[in-house]
């Protein structure tokens, strides 16, 4: 498979303090990726790194064979990068029919289809953002990055908070993009084990910098090599 995003030794983070530390790494087309590390070890500012809205300090980022580390975020948005921030950030004063067509661009993820993917944003298409439960709005989160018709959806904490049912079925619906519609992922979960069942390959953050990197379904089998990255046992990572 051909490259599609490359971390290329990128020390990046707020002002003069350095979250990355040349952080290396690459995904490639139609694959999906779970960065797992214990807190603050750089999993969220490596997404917002790759939006924008960090300060580059040293290295590139490569999207699809081009320097992308001086775009703005807009560029990048419009370049196929597709974004549900761990805030969700719906807009509480829209419905969520608006929340979809206001950022609405070309592509085969329309209104109708995401309608079709998520029916319940069909049942609640009149009700304002401040009106949805907090799975309901992650569905429209995530529902509002597709409208924007990505090639990488980069999902940071999409099952937080959320009831256990409402988990199962936004994993499996994460899954489907990945291996039914082609779309790549990186996803950032606090849950070890679940980010693992999303995605194929799996790299573990620690002080900003890659220390493991492999398929995510030899990372889940091993308990041992889990357990020594992130400083917790199989119960608690699964729980």
């Amino acid at each position: 498979m051909s490259e599609m995003l490359a971390f290329d030794q990128v020390v990046a983070g707020y002002g003069n303090a350095v979250v990355l530390d040349r952080l290396s790494f690459a995904l490639a087309q139609g694959q999906s990726l779970a960065i797992l590390g214990r807190n603050g070890v750089g999993k969220t500012t490596l997404l917002e790194t790759l939006m924008g809205n960090t300060r580059v300090m040293r290295g590139a980022l490569r999207w699809c064979g081009e320097d992308i580390t001086r775009w703005p975020a807009h560029r990048r948005v419009r370049a196929g990068l597709g974004w549900v921030p761990q805030e969700r950030e719906v807009f509480p004063s829209l419905t969520v029919e608006e929340n979809l067509t206001v950022i609405g661009r070309p592509g085969p993820w329309n209104l109708q289809r995401v309608y079709q993917f998520f029916p319940r944003l069909r049942e609640r298409r009149g009700n304002y953002g401040n009106q949805l439960s907090g799975g309901e709005q992650q569905m429209l989160a995530i529902g509002r990055a597709l409208m924007t018709n990505p090639k990488l959806l980069l999902l940071d904490e999409p099952m937080e908070g959320l009831a256990p049912i409402i988990v199962e079925e936004l994993a499996r619906s994460i899954r489907h993009l990945c291996e039914s519609e082609g779309l790549a992922s990186i996803v950032v979960e606090q849950h070890p084990v679940l980010a693992l069942e999303m995605t194929h390959q799996a790299i573990v953050l620690e002080r900003g910098t890659v220390v493991h990197a492999g398929p995510s379904a030899a990372l889940a089998g091993d308990a041992s090599l889990l357990e020594g990255l992130l400083g917790v046992g199989m119960t608690d990572v699964q729980a």
